[in-house]
Parts: structure tokens; sequence; C-alpha cells
């Protein structure tokens, strides 16, 4: 009996499906994504794949899912009525937060609404010292006080926050267990347990998203799991992590923060796996959906992860999210560059008489102009269209025809007319706009990080990403392009290659020098018990767990880490070892190292790993080479502001790795096209079916 592997990622516009068997089979499907309910593009794509195999409870073995239902909650405020308790005295911690500004200069800027109110922010008597002394017992009188209030209030769940906590956790879990006796029911959540790291506004911010989303995403996640039992499948299924790993259902709908980057952080792992089957070192990703780019960098096959994001914050058209704009989290991400230019980013006109493109999308609903759904306002995708370099009958494989006057029609009276420009001028200017916010994005995380573009081959995939690379890869002279198999759903392939992972950290600030090797060894193996445990709850054994362990070092007075790996835990020079590579890693990122300086450990971090179907998958990112006559599928008209040439337009599945598309060109597949400019030329490998766009 064969068995079954699928990936549903549901982005903007579309959502997406890969399904795969064990005999290296794939099958992909994109359905329209449904914003108003989103669990009904995720059953689109399930029936969809039962349409090619008769699957059953015993059959679908592995099941992985991407969704923004976290993120999107906290974007549209359906989050739930949540209580935050304090240590008294800090009852204005969400008021102030901390004090940068998203734009310095930008007076009328204002911040993020607290997504607790003030009046539901109540003080209990307490006090830890910073090393976890005790210098006010708990007055459990005044958390009775704060129960009755909280009752009063009516909240779904509370946060215990208190000062030092991460520390010494006995004075929340004491404030947490009276609650919970006072107020049967009652979700109480405590920041020591959801991420115990100092900087008390972000522990409690991180806690209060993941308390605020916590119904939305169990309400998603359940009623997923009935339409899967509805078509007589298992309702067990793994979610993907915005770290890159999956963790399963059950487990996401207690720690619904860690979902927040959840498809972007597929298609990275993809690019990942990508990139150490090819033996590319240096890899920069290019993600072009519906709403947003997303860039990330892979280096030595790996991606880097971030402890710094914040959710619902602004993706600004040409500088990536703007910092305190949106709600802080500090559980790990994969560190990527997001900015709000995608496929389905609207073209507008700004007071100056400027051409703008994005943040604001289209969506799935009404979506472009073109996809005649109601949609009148012109975005990159009807530019695409009107300048030719998307065939509006063969779109998504044939299975969806594009509305050609209608795209014609929004930009004329959008943007043409008001500029005096015709539309192909219009339409160019749409495109010149939205790839100077993408190549922005791409300096970001590269120049600005010290590393040169011309070192790095640029990964691109989403369903706009091949339509735009050749431009940004001239822009900034990266050496080569490579579109990858099916790059419109490569995230959703990535989410088949995700192993299960979780991470632990925790807080003790102590100079480097006074720690010795056995203290190390304790600290890390206490979090690494945490980890197993947590993996264990989730069907990995322990013998199944490959555990890494990192530290986020400083110099002393500095206010930011860096993260650095203890790659032998057993090594008696492990923290001799931890501090050079610190000094090495600063030097790297900033230029210099005061190497006298006190360095200090901050953050001591424990990662696990278990292995998802990764082994079953050898074929999720390859293309499948088809022999026989290649020829040109058609001749079409290309416009840009110089005029209009008639290309050739190719079938990508009609390539071979003997065949040279010479640029301009127009490289079509199921869910993507790919442009290749004058000067350049496309060729497909034979190794793994991936296409090259290079300089000729």
């Amino acid at each position: 009996m064969s068995t079954y592997q699928l990936g549903i990622d549901i982005g903007g516009t579309f959502t997406d499906a890969v399904f795969t068997d064990d005999g290296g089979r794939r099958w992909v499907f994109k359905v329209p994504t449904t914003p108003a309910d989103p669990g009904v593009g995720f059953v689109d794509a399930v029936d969809a794949a039962r349409e090619v195999a008769p699957l059953t409870t015993d059959n679908l073995v592995h099941l992985v899912h991407a969704t923004t239902v976290a993120t999107n909650a906290i974007i549209e405020g359906k989050t739930a009525r949540v209580g935050l308790v304090v240590t008294e005295g800090f009852r204005d911690l969400l008021e102030i937060g901390r004090q940068i500004r998203p734009d310095l200069f930008d007076l009328l800027r204002q911040k993020p609404k607290p997504l607790v109110p003030r009046d539901l922010v109540i003080e209990v008597r307490e006090r830890l010292g910073p090393t976890g002394e005790v210098l006010t017992p708990v007055d459990t009188r005044s958390v009775a006080r704060a129960a009755d209030l909280l009752r009063e209030a009516k909240v779904s769940g509370v946060v215990v926050c208190l000062l030092h906590s991460y520390v010494e956790p006995r004075h929340e879990r004491a404030v947490g267990s009276q609650l919970r006796e006072l107020l049967p029911g009652l979700e109480v959540s405590l920041s020591s347990e959801v991420w115990p790291e100092f900087r008390e506004y972000f522990r409690a911010s991180t806690c209060i998203v993941n308390m605020a989303i916590q119904p939305v995403v169990r309400a998603y996640l359940e009623s997923v799991q009935a339409r899967l039992r509805e078509r007589a499948l298992s309702s067990d299924f793994y979610v993907m992590q915005s770290s890159g790993g999956g963790m399963t259902a059950e487990a996401a709908k207690n720690l619904p923060v860690q979902l927040i980057e959840s498809g972007p952080a597929a298609g990275l792992i993809a690019t990942s796996e990508l990139a150490r089957r090819m033996d590319w070192p240096r890899v920069v990703s290019l993600d072009i959906g519906g709403t947003t780019a997303k860039v990330g960098l892979v280096l030595d096959g790996r991606p880097t992860l971030s402890y710094e994001y914040e959710v619902g914050a602004m993706a600004a058209p040409g500088g990536g999210r703007s910092k305190a704009s949106g709600y802080p989290i500090r559980t790990p991400v994969l560190d990527l560059v997001e900015i709000g230019a995608g496929g389905g980013s609207m073209a507008w006109i700004d007071s100056g008489g400027a051409l703008r493109v994005g943040p604001a999308s289209a969506g799935a609903d009404p979506g472009p102009a073109c996809y005649a759904r109601g949609g009148t306002v012109p975005t990159v995708t009807d530019a695409n269209l009107v300048l030719g370099r998307i065939d509006p009958q063969s779109f998504l494989g044939g299975a969806m025809k594009l509305d050609l006057d209608a795209a014609h029609l929004a930009i004329e009276q959008h943007c043409a007319a008001p500029l005096g420009l015709s539309v192909v001028e219009a339409a160019a200017g749409i495109i010149d706009v939205a790839n100077a916010s993408m190549a922005r994005a791409l300096r970001l995380i590269t120049v600005q990080r010290g590393h040169d573009p011309r070192d790095f081959v640029l990964v691109a995939y989403g369903g706009a990403g091949p339509l735009h690379a050749n431009a940004l890869a001239a822009d900034l002279g990266f050496s080569r392009v490579v579109i990858p198999p099916d790059p419109g759903v490569l995230s959703a392939a990535g989410l088949l290659l995700a192993d299960v992972t979780h991470i632990e950290s925790n807080t003790h600030l102590v100079p480097c020098d006074t720690v010795t090797h056995p203290d190390l060894v304790e600290r890390l193996r206490t979090l690494a018990d945490r980890v197993l445990r947590r993996l264990a709850d989730q069907g990995k054994s322990a013998e199944q767990v490959a555990l890494s362990y990192s530290l986020d070092m400083r110099f002393h007075g500095q206010s930011y880490e860096l993260n650095i790996a203890v790659p032998n835990l057993d090594d008696p020079h492990a923290v001799a070892a931890a501090r050079d590579a610190f000094i090495s890693a600063h030097e790297q990122a900033y230029g210099h190292a005061a190497r006298d300086e006190e360095i200090e450990l901050v953050n001591w971090k424990v990662s696990g790993v278990a292995p998802g179907f990764r082994h079953a998958q050898a074929a999720t990112i390859d293309g499948q080479m088809v022999d026989g006559p290649v020829a040109p599928v058609r001749s079409r008209e290309v416009s840009d502001r110089h005029g209009t040439a008639v290309i050739s337009t190719f079938d990508r599945l009609s390539l071979t790795p003997s065949v040279v598309v010479w640029g301009p060109a127009v490289i079509s597949e199921m869910g993507a096209t790919s442009f290749v400019h004058d000067g350049y030329h496309a060729s497909q490998d034979s190794r793994g079916g991936n296409l090259y766009i290079e300089k000729d």
C-alpha cells in the first residue's frame, strides 16, 4: 500500500499544497485562499489531494500545515480579552514599552495600542531581587483582590509577569496557583513558563501575544481537525513553527506565538535544503507572494534565527518591517526581512503626485483587477499582465483565466491618466517601483550585514518571485538566479522537509570568566531536560532528539547580545572556546571587539531536533526531467517603456539540460512564470531540475 505526505501552506492569495507518495511522485495544487474562513481553503487542498489518491487515516502518514491565522488575529484585532498581573509599581509596563519610535521624525506616529488595556493590568504586592532573593513575600490578599477584578472584567485569560521571575519562578507559580483556585476554568499563563528571559516588557509582550491569540488559533485548529474527521482522516497533524521546525497541532494550541511566521519559514527551510544538496555556501532566498516579499540568508546550508521580532509590525514598502510599530515577541523566528511588495500589492498616487506600490494588498478577496472578482485598483500582477509577462490564458496551468481588459482599465484610471502616461509606461513604472522596494530589502539582508551580493546565489520562488528575480539580480549583481522546480509552491514543499523542534531558553547573567565547565554543563543540561520533555509530549523519544547548545553573550555594558554556539558540551575548554568565538563574531558583526573588556553570558539556550519525514522526501524539491523535442510553446508581445518586442515563450516541463533559452524570453509553468531579460540566458540542470538564469 502506498503512503502519502501532504503539506498545505495558506497564503494571502492562494492556498498551496504539495502531495507526495513513498515512491517519490509529487503533485502540486493551488486553490484560492478563503479569508473569511481559512479552514475552507485548507480542506479544499485536502480534497484536491483526495482526487488523486483515496486517502485514509492509514495511508496519509504525514500532514503539515502553515497558517497565517496567528498573525491575522493580531493585525485584524481579533484577540481575546486578556488580563495582566504584574509586580506592584509596574502597572504602566505596557504603556511605557521602550524608548524607540518607528520613525524618529514622525511626531504624529502613534504607538501600537497595548493588547491589554491599562484597566486590565492588575498589581499584586510581591518583589524579588535581581538574583531571585525575596524582598517582599507574595501578599495573598492582593492576589485575591486581583482575582475579584479579573472576574468582574470577564477576561478569558490572564498572564502573570512578575519582576525577575526568569531567575526565580516561585512567586509567579504561587500567584498562578491562587488565581486558578479563585478563578476556576480561567486560562492562566506564567511568563516564566512561556519564555523565561530578562527584560520584563519583552517577556510580558511575548506571553500576552500568546494568550491573546490562543482562543483564535485553538478554534481554527479544532475546526480543521473536525473537517479532517468528517473526511475519515486522522486529526493529528503538524504545524510549522516560525523557527522552521514542526510541532503537533495539540502543542500549537498552547503555544500559538510560535506560529507567527509559519508560512515564510517553510520556504526558507526548502531553500536551505536546496543549498545543502547543491553545495552552495551562500544563498539569498527571495519569496514573493501575493501580499509581501520576504528575503532571507542561508549560510553553509543553515538559515539564521532571530529572537527579535514584532508581530503586527507595519510591512513598509521599501524598508522592511518598521521597528517599534508592532508587538515584540522573543520566541525564535527564522531571520527574514519582509516588505509590503507582492503580486497583489496595490499601486497608488501619493499626495505629492508620486507613484507608490504597497504595502496595502488586494489579497484574495477581491484580488487584483485581472482576477475579475470585483477588484478595481491596479496591482503588480495587473502590471505584469499588461506588459505581456503573464499569459492570461495559461495562468495556473490554464485553470484560471485573467481579464487583460480589466487590468488595463485599472492602470489607466488609477495611474496612467493621473500621471499623464500611457498604460504601458504606467505598468512599467509600477514594476520599477516594486522592484526598487524589493532591492532595498535585499540590500538590508546582504550589504547592510556585511555581505557582498556578488558572492551569493539568489533563489527565487513564490508566485511572483521568478518574474522579478532577473531584474533584481541585475541591479544588485547576484552571480546567479536559481528558480527551483514548482517555485509557486516551494513553501508547501518546505513543510514536508521540516523536522520537529523545540527551543528552551533562560536568562542567567554572569561574567564569562566566573563560569566553570561543570556550571555550564549543569545549567544547559537542565534546559535540555525541558526540551526532551516537550518533545516527548509530541511523541519523540530522547533517542530521536539531537540537542544543540548556545549562549547569548555581550561585552559588559552592552544592551544586546550575539548568539554563540557551544558545539561540544563535553569539552572542558567549552567556556574559553565560546569566549573566543564571541570575540570573532563581534568583529564580524561590528568591525571591532574590545578584547580586554569583561564578557557576560546572558541567555542560555538549548535546541532539540527530532526527525520528521525528511528521509521519505528525496524528491520533494527536485524536478522531473522530460525527454523529447523542445520548441517554444508560442510567441507573444512583451512591452516596456522602450517599446514592444515579440519573444518566445517556453514550457518549463519541456526543457532539457541541453537547451539554452536566450533572453528576452518567458518560461511558463503551473503556478509561476520566469522572465529572462535581454543579455541573460536560462538553462535547466540535470541534478534537480533547477532553472539557472545567468548573464551572457
